[in-house]
């Protein structure tokens, strides 16, 4: 008999093939009716495959009774409730690693396309302006500036790598020192945005916001915000607002506060860059994030 899993959301192909080849895998977001779907299945479901963005919903746990394992297709953890799964005897995995180059070359995008506003003159050329002489507002070079990293973990230290040859300084923000490292380190968040010029956030999501107005305040005038770790560390209404009002300059944003929701006045601005949480989004990482998955199963069940 195959063991029975609940996958909570699509993922890539490769994943969803190699689930079918070895589980009985039970989808309720292809469902008619997904709780009737769970409610089936939820009392013999050994596993359960999610997404970090997704986790695992917390009214979910007391329908799956005969849990032994969690494997999130991702890093994040906040969405799953780590002592309720100690408690329980359940095991969760992750895919660390195999994301990090993928998750810091898209920080350093967002920051490129930022500073040289690439998105508002792409739409200028499309909007067919060009001919028309409008005027277009002068970019900012990258090079030459001060970096932050709220976080120095695997990705953060893989933002700091591709910062470097555009930097003029990298300094960083953790709970507490990285050995090891040749960045200066701020003892407070708050420090750090004074420091900096632009502001990169790899932390694991927080259960209060760690961005608020007074660290974009900080930040200043000229700073940018880039996010690719959770949209749960930024007080999003503060960002919005500070957007609005030239307290910071830009942001690049691949994660929110409620996902796939963007705060309407984000999409009439053109001092962001926004992104559909696709810092993981390539073959190379998607491929080695499924073949992870797979093989944490396969030690687990085995």
């Amino acid at each position: 008999m195959k063991p029975d899993i609940l996958q909570l959301k699509p993922l890539s192909p490769q994943l969803e093939a190699g689930l079918d080849a070895h589980y009985a895998v039970h989808r309720p977001y292809r469902a008619a009716d997904p709780d009737a779907l769970i409610a089936q299945v939820g009392p013999k479901a050994r596993g359960l495959v999610t997404g970090g963005d997704l986790g695992v919903p917390a009214a979910l746990w007391d329908q799956l009774p005969a849990l032994e394992i969690v494997a999130v297709h991702g890093v994040g953890l906040d969405k799953v409730d780590l002592d309720l799964a100690a408690a329980r005897g359940v095991a969760v995995t992750t895919t660390p690693g195999v994301l990090t180059e993928d998750v810091a070359e898209l920080a350093i995008g967002l920051w490129l396309s930022l500073s040289r506003r690439m998105v508002t003159a792409d739409h200028y050329v499309r909007e067919g302006r060009w001919p028309k002489a409008e005027r277009l507002p002068l970019a900012r070079r990258a090079a030459g500036r001060t970096v932050g990293i709220l976080g120095l973990g695997q990705i953060g230290q893989a933002i700091a790598t591709m910062a470097g040859p555009f930097a003029a300084s990298i300094a960083y923000h953790s709970r507490r020192p990285v050995e090891g490292v040749p960045y200066a380190y701020h003892a407070s968040l708050l420090d750090l945005a004074r420091a900096v010029d632009v502001l990169f956030l790899a932390t694991p999501g927080a259960g209060a916001p760690l961005v608020d107005a007074a660290v974009l305040e900080a930040l200043g005038p000229d700073g940018l915000l880039i996010n690719v770790a959770r949209g749960s560390v930024v007080d999003e209404a503060a960002l919005v607002a500070a957007l609005a009002d030239g307290t910071i300059a830009g942001a690049g944003l691949d994660v929110f506060e409620d996902e796939p929701h963007v705060p309407p006045a984000l999409l009439a601005m053109d001092n962001v860059v926004l992104q559909p949480h696709r810092g993981s989004a390539t073959a190379e990482a998607r491929a080695a994030m499924a073949a992870l998955v797979l093989e944490k199963l396969a030690e687990h069940f085995n």
